[in-house]
Parts: structure tokens; C-alpha cells; sequence
């Protein structure tokens, strides 16, 4: 249907204050001049309800089993991630118009800004749905939105196992480091996997603990009865009422966690979650993102230093509170797979923390021992 005529009913309905239900699309259709049949009639509601609600022209895409990822560079460009890298979409916009419009409402859904003078949001739907939009003053493309769809299922560390993402060996280690009440981090990259390894591995824990998370965004849904989730929340249009994470983790350790969870170490938070590993809260464990298990130690010195954090204190803090480090990434195929742990061990001569490898999966078979092997082993009681 040609867009020329929706805009002309839109605008239409929108004069005399009406829904758009079929007996008034019908009666619009007449008074413009435009066909009118029972077929007209339908598809016309559907596509004004379509534009209205939800994800307009992306929905169907968000619907499609498996995707994780829909991005859109501008009116002529859509792709999807169901798994196996990005692809193209055979979905298209009519125009820049109709693209900004859908950014600025799904913006306005969740009370947030979007306009020449606040060109990006990022932001979560009602539905769950991350939404990331940028509009064309800082983006040559056109809009861009980054709709990023949460876990419909929650996996477990036997659903890992079952798609072949983690080896009998990793799963046995992965079940043990949770039963120690160890705390660990799992880093990797974006889209590796690390918050959906952490939600598998929170199902683990007894149901007779109690499991705190902070998130940014809240993403983590672990299998577990007794979990309470905090989320972050940006600021108003009028830039009051802001909670960040750092002020989460501060009020979660008044809530008597057995676990303290924090979705993604990004920021000065880093700083509580360590105090926190360090004041008796066992079994601590959070995501970061790092290109390998190696540039964990660096990566969280960055961190720490937008809380204030020296290096020196940082290292101090982070041998007592942090052990083991898992490292996912994505394979070639599409698969998320869970490829190395490594202990967390300060350096005798500079008393700086290394992450020193224990053990690390190749795909396919084999597995390398490394150094810390036999520690990781006598931590988790294997």
C-alpha cells in the first residue's frame, strides 16, 4: 500500500480525533476519494496499528525464532542476527520520515527524548526489547536503531552443553566453580554470550540463597525462586530522577544478597562490587566485556579508574576479591562457546594481578591444561 495514502488517512483520523478500527478507516477512505473494500479496509488498520504499536514495519522480524539482533542503517538498509552472524533483511521503510518516526515513538513509549537536540536514546521496551537509536544530525546513514531481543528461554548450563557450546570437562568445572561460592567474572565480547552463560550458572545456585542483581539494563532472568533484580534508570526529560548502577550495588548489599550479581562491569561500580568481594559477600560474579580471559587485569584497571580507584589499590582489592575469570566467544558458525577459565593470581615481584591460564577448550576436541590447572582443580574441590 502506497504510503501517500496512509499518510492521507493518518491524517485524516487524526483531524477528527478517531482510532484507527475499521469503520472509521472505511468512512476515511470514502471521505478521501480512495477504494474501499473489505481487503482495502483490513490491510489499511493493520498498517496504521502496525505504525502505532510495537516495532511498526520490524516487528515480524523480532518475532522470528531465534533472533537476538535487528539493526537498521537507515530506510534501505535491515539486517538480523539469528545465530549465525548478521544477515539482510528483505524488510525496507518508505522513507527517512517514516523510519525517524518509529525511533522518536518507541523512544516516547518509555518517557524518553528523542530530537535534533538529544539525537540518541538507548533505552528498554515494556517488552523487554533493548532500543538503541541515533538520528541522522550524527549519523550519515539516516536513523539507526539497534533493537536487541532478550533470551525468550532460559537456558541452562545443560542446554550449553547440549549445543555443544561448553565441554563435558568446562560444564563439570563451570557446576563446581558455583557450588565453591567462588567469585568469578565471564568476559568477552558482544554478542559472545557472557550474560546468558551467567543467567545458566545463577540456576545452579541453591534455591536457599538469596541472589541480588544490578543491571543497566535489566537482561539476566536466571531458573532460580528466590532472585531480586534492580535496573538502572536514566534520566527525565527534565534530567532528574537518574539511579545508576553504582548507587544499585551500594543499595543491593543492604539487601542481605548471599550473591551479588552485577549484569556488567562498565563503570565505577566496579569499585563497590570489589569492596563488596572483600567485606565476606562470597560467590560474587558479574560480566566484562575483553577481547580475551589475558586483558581482563587491564580492562578492569580502566574501570576502576572512573571510580576514583588507583592502580595500585585496584590490584590490592582485586587479588582478595576476585578468582577465576570465564571467557566465552563466538565461533565462526554462530555458536557461542565457552573457551577458557583462568585463575586470578597476583604477581610476586609487582603485586599486580594476572589471569594465569588453567584450562582452555578448542572446538571440535581437545583441551589445553595450563599452569593453574590443578589449583582451579583443589578450588573447586575436584
Amino acid at each position: 500500500m502506497a504510503e501517500v495514502d496512509l499518510d492521507a488517512v493518518r491524517s485524516h483520523l487524526g483531524h477528527l480525533g478517531q482510532a484507527p478500527g475499521p469503520v472509521e478507516v472505511g468512512a476515511a477512505l470514502r471521505g478521501l476519494g480512495l477504494l474501499v473494500s473489505d481487503t482495502v479496509v483490513r490491510e489499511t488498520v493493520a498498517a496504521l496499528r502496525r505504525d502505532s504499536l510495537g516495532a511498526g514495519v520490524l516487528d515480524p522480524l523480532l518475532q522470528l525464532p531465534g533472533v537476538t539482533d535487528v539493526l537498521v542503517n537507515g530506510p534501505d538498509q535491515v539486517f538480523l542476527d539469528r545465530g549465525a552472524g548478521l544477515e539482510p533483511a528483505a524488510v525496507r521503510f518508505s522513507g527517512e520520515e517514516e523510519l525517524r518516526r518509529l525511533a522518536v515513538r518507541l523512544a516516547a513509549s518509555v518517557g524518553r527524548r528523542l530530537d535534533d537536540g538529544v539525537p540518541f536514546v538507548d533505552a528498554r521496551l515494556p517488552n523487554g526489547v533493548r532500543v538503541h537509536a541515533v538520528l541522522p544530525c550524527v549519523a550519515d546513514a539516516g536513523t539507526c536503531l539497534s533493537l536487541r531481543v532478550p533470551n525468550r528461554q532460559r537456558l541452562s548450563l545443560a542446554d550449553w552443553a547440549a549445543s555443544g557450546s561448553v565441554t563435558g570437562e568446562g560444564a563439570e568445572l563451570l557446576t563446581a566453580l558455583v557450588a565453591c561460592r567462588l567469585a568469578f567474572l565471564v568476559s568477552g565480547g558482544t554478542g559472545s554470550g557472557k550474560t546468558t552463560l551467567l543467567g545458566a550458572l545463577l540456576g545452579l545456585v541453591p534455591a536457599t540463597e538469596r541472589i541480588v542483581i544490578a543491571e543497566d539494563s535489566r537482561e539476566l532472568r536466571p531458573a532460580h525462586p528466590h532472585c531480586v533484580r534492580l535496573e538502572a534508570r536514566p534520566p527525565n526529560a527534565e534530567g532528574a530522577g537518574a539511579v545508576n548502577l553504582t548507587q544499585l550495588v551500594r543499595q543491593a548489599l543492604r539487601m542481605r544478597p548471599d550473591r551479588l550479581v552485577i549484569g556488567e562491569v562498565r563503570g565505577a561500580e566496579l569499585a563497590d562490587l570489589l569492596s563488596a568481594l572483600n567485606t565476606g559477600h562470597e560467590g560474587g560474579c558479574g560480566t566484562v566485556h575483553a577481547n580475551s580471559a589475558a586483558d581482563v587485569p587491564a580492562r578492569l584497571e580502566a574501570l576502576a579508574a572512573l571510580g576514583g580507584l588507583g592502580r595500585d589499590a585496584l590490584h590490592s582489592q582485586l587479588a582478595a576479591a576476585l578468582q577465576v575469570l570465564v571467557h566465552v566467544r563466538r565461533l565462526p558458525d554462530g555458536r557461542r562457546w565457552v573457551d577458557e577459565l583462568r585463575l586470578v593470581r597476583p604477581d610476586p615481584a609487582t603485586g599486580r594481578c594476572r589471569s594465569l591460564p588453567a584450562v582452555r577448550f578448542v572446538p571440535g576436541g581437545g583441551t589445553f591444561r595450563g599452569e593453574c590447572h590443578d589449583e582451579l582443580n583443589r578450588l573447586v574441590g575436584l
